[in-house]
Parts: C-alpha cells; sequence; structure tokens
C-alpha cells in the first residue's frame, strides 16, 4: 500500500467517536487521568503503577521508567486520534523531555568525550560477589562514528534520550531532581536513581540502587563507585542508562500521531514534537553498535578481538542498553560512551526503523541516520527470521559479547550465527530468563504486526502468518474467558528452536497487546479467526476485570518471599542511604529499603514471611493500564466498531 493512500484511509477512521470500542479507549483514558485514582506525580510524571509496594524491574511502585513515559507518549497520540485533539500528545513529549531526558546541567561534560576512545573496558562478571571487577585499558576498543556527526547535526555534545528509572516521590532520597545532584530528601523529586549493575545473574532482588550523580555524599568513601568497578581513583561523576525499546516506542508513537494529525489537517501543531522524536531517533542509533565498539561477527577474547571503525561495530539491531557519563569536573573533565553487544528479539522495533527511514515528518538530522535506519529495518526483519522457533513464537537474541566479556561460546553455538554474532536463549538477564515471560513476544510482535499492516511487507507477513497460527493454537479464547501463556520454556538452537508453554495467564497487559496484534494484522490480512480472537480478548477483559482504578486481574506474587534476600556486598564495605539504612555485609533487600516496613500493604508481606498465605495484589500498572486502552482503541479504529 502506498503511504498516501494509508494516510488516507487512517483519515477515515481518526475520528469515529461513537464506537464501542473508542468509546471504551476514552473511558480507561478517563480512569487514567483522574487525580483521584493516582497514575501521576504531581509534577505530571506517570508513576510505574498506582501501588506502592510493587517490586518487579522498579523495587518501588512510585518509581517510574522510560517504558511508562513511551506508553503515556502512545496513549495521547492515539487520544488525539479518537478526539480530534493532540495537545496531549505535545504536553506528554515536554513532561517527558523535562523530567526524563537528561538537561544540560544533568550531563555536564560531554564536550570532553573522546570518539576514538569511547570507554574503557571493564568486564561483565558472572555473580555479584564477583564485583568488583577491574577496568582494563589494555583490551583494545573501537571509534564511536556518531559522535561528530551528532554535533554537526545538533550543535551539542549532549545526548537526546531518556534514562531508564526515576525515583519520583525521591523515596531513596538521593535528590537528584532535573539540574540537580544529591540534592538529598528535601528534593521533592523526581529523582534519577540507577538499581542494575552488576550483570545478568543480578536480580531486582539483589540491586543495590545508586545516585546516577555520585558525589560521595552518600554510600561509602567513594560513593557507590567501588561497589561496581574497580579503579585506581575516583572520580565524582554522573551516568545514565537507556533502554531503547523505550525509545522506540515514543518514536512509534510520534508516527502515528504524525499519520493521525496528517489525515485531520493538524500535522502543524505537532511538527515541532515530531522534530524532537526524530532527534531522539538519532541518537537511538547508540544501540545498534557493540558495547565497546568492537568489530561485529566472532568476536573471541577480549584482547584479540579488534575495536571497530566506521559502521564495522555496528549489529544494527536495538540492544538491550545504551549509556554514557562523565566527570563532575567541568574544568579537567571526561567522559564516556557505550552501546551494547546483546540484542533481545523483544526489544526490535520495525516500524520505528521505517518511519526514522522513510517519514519524511520523522526525518533525522544525522547524515547517515536514513542509511543506518534502512539497514536496521532489513537487519530486524532478518533476526526474527533467525530467531522464530518450529512452532512460530520467537527465542530470545544474540550477542557479540559471550558472557559480556568476549569469552568463546559452547561449540554448539558458534556454526549458526547471526552475522557472526552467537544465538543466546536468555541474553542480558538470568533472574528471571529474560526470554520467559510471554509478555515479551507480543511486545515485539506488535510491532512487527503494525508494520505489516503500513507496508504489507512479505518477509514480515510470513513471520506473522506463523506466530499467529502458533497463538492461536495454544491459548484459549473464547467469548466469556481467555487464557494467555504466562512462561514459555524454551530447547534448541536455531534451526531447531522449539517452544512449549510453563503457566498460563490471563493478565491484562500481555492480553491486550495480544489482542492489538492480532487487531494490526487481521486488518493487513483480513484474517478473520485472528479478527475474532482479538474482539474475544478484549471483550472479555473489559467485562471481567473493572476496577475503580482500570482493567485489572489480581496475581499471586509468591516472588515476595525475596524481601529477605541477601544482597551481595564485599566484606568490610560500609556505607549509608539518605534516610540512614545501612549498606553492608549484613544487607538484605528490605533492610536497604526500610521505607517499605511502614508502606500499608507491608502487613501482607510480612505474614507471608512468618508462613502466611501467598500475598494477592491487583495492580494498576501505567504501560498495562495504557495497553489496554491503546488496544480498545486500535481495534475501534481499525474496524470502525
Amino acid at each position: 500500500m502506498k503511504l498516501s493512500l494509508f494516510i488516507l484511509f487512517v483519515g477515515c477512521v481518526a475520528h469515529i467517536n461513537a464506537g464501542v470500542y473508542t468509546q471504551r479507549f476514552l473511558d480507561q483514558y478517563n480512569k487514567i487521568h483522574a487525580a483521584s485514582n493516582g497514575y501521576f506525580s504531581p509534577q505530571g510524571v506517570p508513576y510505574h503503577s498506582v501501588e506502592t509496594l510493587n517490586v518487579e524491574a522498579p523495587d518501588h511502585g512510585h518509581e517510574t521508567t522510560s517504558e511508562a513515559f513511551s506508553y503515556y507518549i502512545w496513549l495521547e497520540a492515539m487520544y488525539g486520534a479518537v478526539s480530534g485533539d493532540f495537545s496531549s500528545f505535545v504536553t506528554a513529549w515536554d513532561i517527558t523531555e523535562k523530567y526524563i531526558i537528561p538537561t544540560t546541567a544533568d550531563q555536564p561534560t560531554n564536550s570532553f568525550y573522546n570518539p576514538s576512545s569511547p570507554a574503557t573496558f571493564a568486564p561483565e562478571l558472572d555473580h555479584p560477589s564477583e564485583y568488583p571487577s577491574a577496568i582494563d585499558s589494555g583490551v583494545p576498543v573501537g571509534q564511536d562514528p556518531l559522535y561528530q556527526e551528532l554535533v554537526q547535526a545538533y550543535g551539542t555534545a549532549e545526548i537526546y534520550g531518556m534514562h531508564w528509572l526515576l525515583d519520583v516521590d525521591n523515596v531513596y532520597g538521593f535528590g537528584n531532581s532535573p539540574g540537580n545532584c544529591e540534592a538529598g530528601p528535601s528534593d521533592p523529586g523526581p529523582s534519577y536513581i540507577n538499581t542494575f549493575q552488576r550483570g545478568s545473574e543480578e536480580s531486582v532482588w539483589r540491586t543495590i540502587p545508586q545516585t546516577t550523580c555520585d558525589t560521595f555524599k552518600y554510600g561509602g568513601t567513594n560513593g557507590f563507585l567501588d561497589l561496581f568497578v574497580q579503579d585506581n581513583s575516583y572520580a565524582e561523576q554522573w551516568k545514565y542508562t537507556n533502554a531503547p525499546d523505550a525509545d522506540a516506542r515514543a518514536i512509534q508513537a510520534a508516527f502515528w500521531a504524525s499519520q493521525w494529525a496528517t489525515a485531520s489537517g493538524q500535522i502543524s501543531q505537532i511538527q515541532s514534537t515530531l522534530d524532537r522524536a526524530a532527534k531522539m531517533g538519532d541518537y537511538l542509533r547508540y544501540s545498534l553498535f557493540d558495547k565497546y565498539f568492537k568489530k561485529i561477527g566472532n568476536c573471541v577474547g577480549a584482547s584479540s578481538c579488534e575495536g571497530g571503525s566506521s559502521k564495522n561495530s555496528a549489529h544494527y539491531l536495538l540492544g538491550w542498553f545504551y549509556a554514557w557519563g562523565g566527570a563532575r569536573d567541568t574544568t579537567n573533565g571526561w567522559a564516556w560512551r557505550l552501546g551494547d553487544s546483546a540484542a533481545h528479539f523483544g526489544y526490535q522495533n520495525p516500524l520505528t526503523a521505517y518511519a526514522l527511514a522513510n517519514e519524511p515528518t520523522l526525518k533525522p538530522k544525522g547524515s547517515s541516520a536514513v542509511q543506518d535506519w534502512t539497514t536496521s529495518l532489513a537487519r530486524q526483519l532478518e533476526f526474527y527470521e533467525y530467531l522464530q522457533s518450529d512452532e512460530g513464537a520467537f527465542a530470545g537474541g544474540a550477542t557479540n559479547s559471550w558472557n559480556g566479556r568476549y569469552d568463546t561460546p559452547d561449540n554448539n553455538l558458534t556454526t549458526n550465527t547471526f552475522y557472526g554474532m552467537f544465538y543466546d536463549w536468555e541474553p542480558v538477564y538470568h533472574d528471571p530468563p529474560s526470554n520467559r515471560w510471554y509478555g515479551m513476544q507480543p511486545w515485539s510482535v506488535d510491532r512487527l504486526a503494525q508494520y505489516y499492516y503500513v507496508t504489507g511487507d512479505s518477509t514480515a507477513q510470513a513471520l506473522l502468518d506463523k506466530w499467529v497460527t502458533w497463538i492461536l493454537s495454544v491459548a484459549t479464547i473464547n467469548s466469556d474467558s481467555y487464557q494467555l501463556p504466562g512462561n514459555l520454556a524454551w530447547t534448541g538452537t536455531p534451526g531447531d528452536l522449539h517452544v512449549s508453554i510453563a503457566t498460563y495467564s490471563d493478565d491484562v497487559g500481555t492480553g491486550a497487546a495480544t489482542a492489538r496484534t492480532l487487531a494490526y494484522y487481521a486488518a493487513r490480512s483480513n484474517n478473520q479467526e485472528a479478527k475474532t480472537a482479538a474482539k474475544n480478548i478484549l471483550d472479555v477483559m473489559w467485562n471481567n476485570f473493572q476496577t475503580d482504578k482500570g482493567v485489572s486481574a489480581s496475581e499471586e506474587r509468591e516472588d515476595y518471599s525475596r524481601f529477605n534476600e541477601p544482597v551481595y556486598v564485599p566484606s568490610g564495605w560500609t556505607g549509608t542511604y539518605p534516610n540512614g539504612d545501612v549498606i553492608d555485609s549484613s544487607a538484605t533487600f528490605i533492610s536497604i529499603r526500610s521505607f517499605y516496613l511502614s508502606d500499608p500493604d507491608y502487613p501482607q508481606i510480612e505474614s507471608y514471611l512468618n508462613g502466611g498465605a501467598v500475598p494477592t495484589f491487583t495492580y494498576h500498572r501505567f504501560w498495562s493500564q495504557a495497553d489496554v486502552a491503546i488496544a480498545q482503541g486500535a481495534y475501534g479504529l481499525l474496524f470502525n466498531e
């Protein structure tokens, strides 16, 4: 379908307000925005969840993630499509830029960055107890081919990307609100914060939350730095980590806003916001490169694997992260940047790559950006093909750095590689396994389905044909109930990959993503079975899981038995948090999070830890509640129902 015809089509459906499903979107949207329901902070920042006691990737419900911001932007883009008013889409991007994209003051020494020496190698180790690891300046790293291009395009050395995590209410008390560095507990927040730092075996239960801007005011003698890396000296510094799937989702939402606003003659009202989305896409290219800009392919041996030059260090896939940081000293400063060697299928976003390569309203300024995203689109589709199981689901990902230190993988992984990158069924993190959760499937395949809906790409169709056949065969979807996979189990390697269902779930977030995937696929392929299944999922969750605050199913949390789990701290290391919680070798998850002891839901945890029943919660996660709204609205727009 030509893009002009596609715009004409969305124009025909962009303002149908009376349909059942677009009305459901508005009903859910209004619940999310009702002040009494508690989805947003006083500053307008979306919380990870309404409920404060919530431990998963964030370790507190009133933290938030770049993921939540990206869903917020998407929610407001669809509100524009349904209502004809795109002002809240612009506001959502304004709030994103103000609170989760570091300002000039938050990243003050980028001008000292040397793209010929982006960072110093530090190996990832197998267990938190092996840290701190020593940096090794003797290991060759590659050259950063993006820096000069981006400086020329935007006139600044700063990064324009979201940091992944905010302590919205400043519960930890670091006080890293935009423009501040360790202002302390009196800072109202939101405050930049870091948690995960110590390799693939570090679960949320084993993290030591730390400040993004370390002046040694909190933590130990060297702040938090010597818990994570061993160096000859420690300097006051700042550091941020980007979650590329979230930035890509925000750009994906901007693409839809562009289409819907164009169809209604309002593109001029949001073009400046689309320019910012395109800028984010320019910097998102850092996630397309090896962590240390080493050459892609058969990169074995940290010392023997060569550093890359130009674009031969690009795998062109959306990696798990990119990161950047530098000194606080603005006179004798330094700065560093990292890509990521590992790519998970669940982070890929072919629609975003397509948009950045082809959509005129989202054209990045970087001179090679369009070509990079054109290459990335093709590479992502190849990645899906490489990782698709015999049954149809997608498995794990691949890495250019085995074990995070360029080790030699097992022999069975060296024959069928992806551009010389090694298959990894659980890339990035292992506790829990990163490809166990079914939600990774519809999150990523939804983007593939949207890309297929826009373009009709035959490769995408073939991948979706197989995936849709699989999910319809393993799920139970009726007009009065649905059961989708909860956790998956995997065997084999690419070319002989197999998936089975370990558990089932009626979760509304993954349900909404699955329904939307089926809806976009059905709208392009005219597959009536997929359309009916999408409709049934949306109807069941709407009719059965209504709450005062949204749409949510209750869930048992057996993993909350880990509240007393030890957190590794090296013997003799002692530090404190702003609230006085002590960090030492006796630390546990709860001992360094004493704020939970006064949480109104903590008695349920205490009872469970003392031998009582598994606690049950009905959570209202922002991403999940937005996903419900967006899925209902998308179905209404696609089918005029």
